[in-house]
């Protein structure tokens, strides 16, 4: 639920609206001036602010300026009549988030509140991405110090020291970029980094897992549909295209997608237009691209696979990310940096790995790089015993055992039948994740489940998120 303020010196217009905020679910101020709206904000903040532009004493620019200067965040929409448009047009120059033209019906204000809504969620939550944008821009070598932690992305090889120096150059341009790496490597995490350290870094960055939906799912989520386009399409919804209009899309496992949303993504890269699913019109979207995906999308080209004319549309700028197991000199700062994050939530005591331990990090090979790293030290922590984690408490993968049963304590105390079960669930999944390297897919074969299903226990137990978690989850993460 959202605070909304509805500023209108005309109480029919003015209610109206704030009925349709009210039936959203939303808490609704009212203000019958300019002046009298900003008031309310003195003691009160709102997510969004509508207004009407042209009022008697201070008008819609003047309540822009105010709102601005007090809440830079907050969303301002500005309702105007035709004649005004221009004005309202420069007023999005001056801040605003959109305009409304009279006369509107219900659904058309409530899409835009919809959208403006969103997109503060979004641009709340990578607000901190100009904090690591800073710490990127600031440093040549951007090597961190064993437990220093200060930014999300890490280390001292000289692979990825070209990643670092790429992200700088790229970041300021218009340019689409192609992070091509295994699972587990951070191509999240580089998608971040480029979008805040760039011109848009005060617009949303958007990511979609193209993997995790369906071709008919994906479709809706990318480009939105409208009210009735199909059974269960209860109203108008906005696609990521459009929630990431003047800002950054992240299409991560892009090469998971079906020949027919490769030709509809080629049109939207060529056109800039997209088109709602049971949509009539077009609608112009000012977004930069940058993909991601562990496959070798030119090998895919070769095999008909993949588009080739869209593959050069995405594979403008290529960022390949190395594999842990190329990064020796990190694997022991960044398990030591997991750790104690780890350990806080699992098994506090726990402090530090034997020399014997670190050996065999060392000696791995990590086909789940980073992500398998944090799933291989939080199981450890589950069996450790304090102060130290030591190898018989290492996965079998690690140290070359034969695996053996593993026989996890019943939890006692206030816990009861559901608790426990969970716990054994999650551990089952830890397990699971560990043997399939970090690959999804494979986890749910493993454990004989949908990949959906998968996501939803992922998500559930937070498993596997280590380069998905945005700056406000957790500290710092690694790359």
């Amino acid at each position: 639920m959202a605070t909304i303020l509805v500023i209108d010196d005309n109480d029919t217009l003015r209610e109206g609206v704030a009925a349709v905020c009210s039936r959203m679910g939303h808490e609704v101020l009212t203000a019958a001036s300019g002046h009298a709206g900003v008031a309310l904000l003195e003691g009160k903040s709102a997510e969004l602010v509508i207004t009407d532009l042209k009022m008697e004493g201070l008008d819609g620019i003047g309540v822009l300026e105010a709102v601005k200067e007090r809440s830079p965040d907050t969303a301002v929409v500005i309702i105007t009549a035709y004649a005004s448009v221009p004005t309202a047009v420069e007023a999005i120059k001056l801040g605003a988030f959109d305009f409304v033209e009279k006369p509107f019906s219900s659904d058309k204000i409530r899409a835009k509140i919809e959208r403006a809504l969103e997109w503060q969620s979004l641009k709340e939550r990578n607000a901190r991405l100009e904090q690591t944008a800073a710490v990127l821009s600031a440093r040549d070598e951007l090597s961190v110090p064993e437990g220093e932690g200060l930014q999300r992305m890490f280390g001292r090889c000289a692979a990825m020291h070209d990643v670092f120096r790429k992200i700088k150059k790229i970041a300021p341009t218009e340019t689409s970029v192609h992070i091509h790496g295994e699972s587990g490597t951070g191509k999240e995490l580089v998608a971040e980094a480029i979008h805040g350290l760039s011109p848009r870094r005060n617009g949303p960055l958007v990511k979609v897992n193209c993997a995790a939906l369906t071709e008919t799912l994906l479709e809706s989520e990318l480009f939105g549909h409208e009210k009735g386009a199909f059974t269960g399409a209860l109203k108008r919804k906005l696609g990521r295209f459009e929630l990431a209009d003047r800002g950054t899309i992240f299409l991560d496992e892009i090469g998971d997608i079906s020949p027919a949303m490769q030709v509809r993504l080629l049109r939207v890269l060529q056109e800039r237009v997209i088109e709602r699913v049971g949509g009539e019109r077009p609608v112009k979207v000012d977004v930069r691209v940058i993909s991601a995906t562990n496959r070798d999308l030119a090998t895919e080209v070769q095999a008909g696979r993949f588009r080739e004319d869209l593959f050069y549309r995405l594979h403008i700028v290529p960022v390949p990310l190395p594999p842990l197991r190329e990064r020796s000199d990190d694997i022991i700062p960044l398990a030591r940096f997991l750790l104690d994050k780890l350990r806080r939530r699992t098994n506090p005591e726990v402090r530090e790995m034997s020399p014997e331990v670190e050996g065999h990090l060392l000696r791995y090979g990590f086909p789940g790089n980073v992500r398998e790293l944090e799933n291989i030290l939080e199981q450890a922590l589950v069996f450790a015993t304090p102060p130290k984690i030591e190898v018989l408490d290492l996965p079998p993968q690690v140290t070359g055992a034969k695996a053996a049963p593993r026989t996890l304590p019943i939890p006692t105390g206030d816990l009861g039948l559901t608790e426990i079960l969970e716990n054994l669930e999650r551990q089952l999944i830890l397990d699971a994740y560990a043997k399939a390297g970090g690959v999804k897919t494979e986890t749910a074969r493993l454990l004989k489940i949908k990949t959906s299903a998968l996501y939803y226990k992922l998500e559930k137990y937070g498993v596997g998120t280590v380069a998905g978690r945005t700056l406000s989850d957790d500290p710092p993460s690694e790359s």
